[in-house]
């Protein structure tokens, strides 16, 4: 009876050590399905382990009140923060700004980030009428030239309406919409922070502290 007790024992350890390791290969195999399942816009930029997501309306009075929060954050925490254009179908001049923003995207990525911060700076002035005067002075401080036709092709317009489409896709029906992601949380891999007055840095510190 020893003898058979003894050969037992090592039988049980294994079994007990084959289940946890199976439970192991369960939990990592959800967890890398949970990030495969995040829609594409929600996860970091190639190189990053967190960013901010933004999805915005230049016209949006709220979108230019919480710009420069979103921009500190990702300052202070030194990740990317990543904008969107989702002009909304109330707003008469939001699209057409938006396209000329990806025009600028084209000459530079810094200049497209400056132009956007400059139209949310003087967005209370701008108007149908005057988006074109407020876009030549733009690129004559810039020393960039600004053809009579910005989009005659139609591809910055089709570049706008692909990250709407991006928005519609999760769903989105305001603006801005502000998330954290990361692609180290396995089980939070983003939170949309719906305050971001008073929850934008805290989600940062609260996803941080889980990687």
């Amino acid at each position: 009876m020893r003898y058979i007790k003894l050969v037992q024992a090592p039988i049980l350890i294994m079994k007990r050590t084959l289940g946890i390791f199976s439970l192991s290969l369960v939990m990592l195999a959800a967890a890398a399905f949970a990030q495969d399942s995040v829609n594409p816009a929600l996860r970091p930029p190639k190189g990053a382990q967190m960013a901010i997501v933004v999805f915005e309306d230049l016209q949006c009075p709220q979108c230019r009140r919480q710009a420069p929060m979103v921009a500190q954050a990702g300052k202070t925490y030194k990740i990317p923060v990543v904008r969107h254009d989702f002009p909304l179908p109330m707003h008469n001049w939001s699209f057409q700004a938006a396209v000329i923003a990806h025009y600028f995207d084209s000459r530079s990525q810094q200049l497209g980030i400056d132009f956007r911060d400059y139209v949310f700076e003087h967005q209370p002035e701008i108007f149908p009428t005057n988006l074109r005067q407020f876009t030549e002075k733009f690129a004559a401080d810039h020393k960039v030239d600004l053809p009579f036709v910005v989009d005659p092709q139609g591809k910055f317009a089709a570049e706008v309406k692909a990250e709407q489409d991006l928005g519609k896709s999760l769903q989105l029906d305001h603006t801005p919409t502000i998330y954290v992601v990361s692609s180290r949380s396995k089980s939070h891999p983003f939170i949309e922070v719906k305050e971001p007055g008073g929850q934008l840095f805290q989600t940062i510190d609260a996803m941080k502290a889980e990687q």
